[in-house]
């Protein structure tokens, strides 16, 4: 159930605060300054969703309100994939105010955002609004970005949730497939206890690895810089003796049945996924330069 509350105050732009319920656990002192900073620039509701239709709920009512999340980088990609899917995610530009772990925030960083509650909140205040790229999957997924899909191949785990910290992330993994983990290994270089999958890999039509080939990794990243807004992915397929590098606007992978990690969350197994670039899908408010 969410909770929403309208504090006395005006501002030129009104907010909807959706905040992670992870970062309450995490940071409750952040959260709390973050508040207080966005109550004292602007009209602000607060939103707890519990559960994906209450996000979608709470997003397809906010009138004129700009979203701004408080929390982890799953929390802002929970909330970009619903607003893609209400086809309202380039209507708004949205806030962020980074809580969580440092490994939760690793996309808020390259994004940049603001690591301290205070300037992040002065950004969402005052800040500009800047275009962004997005990768989209045929599942219905949002990638902001990266995608990493490790040779180790993938793994069900039973009962093992200590990782998944968020109530958005488990809601993340009841919707796209059972949570997954990676050997040992895999992630790294190439070495010791290293394993490889069969897959296939085409990158506009142009096909860069196949089945009668192992692959050790795929790493899909959208560049930033100058190359934002270019409609591009950059794309590195790991093979043994082999390393292949190529831009596309759109990758699919096929295979036995494989796992990967969306901005370092897992997702799957799946059999094929396609992703394609969204070139500036959506606006974020950063600190003007």
């Amino acid at each position: 159930m969410s909770s929403l509350s309208t504090p006395a105050t005006g501002g030129p732009e009104p907010l909807l605060l959706l905040l992670d319920p992870a970062a309450r656990q995490t940071d409750g002192e952040s959260v709390r300054i973050a508040k207080d900073v966005l109550c004292g620039g602007a009209d602000v509701k607060v939103a707890y969703p519990e559960s994906p239709s209450e996000l979608d709920r709470v997003l397809s009512h906010r009138g004129r309100r700009r979203p701004v999340v408080i929390g982890s980088d799953l929390a802002l990609q929970r909330v970009l994939q619903a607003l893609y899917r209400q086809r309202e995610l380039g209507a708004d530009p949205v806030g962020m105010v980074p809580v969580g772990r440092a490994n939760e925030l690793v996309a808020a960083r390259a994004l940049g955002v603001p690591g301290e509650p205070v300037p992040a909140a002065r950004a969402v205040l005052s800040g500009v609004p800047r275009k962004l790229d997005l990768l989209v999957d045929d599942g219905g997924g949002v990638a902001l970005g990266g995608v990493r899909i490790s040779g180790a191949g993938a793994r069900r785990v039973v009962g093992r949730t200590g990782g998944w910290r968020s109530l958005w992330a488990k809601l993340a993994a009841a919707e796209q497939g059972t949570p997954l983990t990676s050997d040992g290994g895999a992630a790294g270089g190439a070495g010791k206890g290293e394993h490889s999958s069969r897959l296939r890999v085409e990158a506009d039509g142009k096909l860069l690895a196949d089945v009668h080939r192992p692959v050790r990794g795929v790493q899909v990243t959208l560049p930033g810089g100058e190359a934002v807004g270019a409609g591009v992915m950059e794309i590195v397929v790991r093979a043994p003796g082999a390393l292949v590098r190529a831009r596309a606007a759109s990758i699919s992978v096929a295979g036995r049945g494989f796992g990967y990690e969306a901005d370092g969350h897992p997702v799957g197994p799946v059999r094929a996924r396609t992703w394609t670039v969204h070139p500036g899908a959506w606006g974020l408010l950063l600190p003007a330069v």
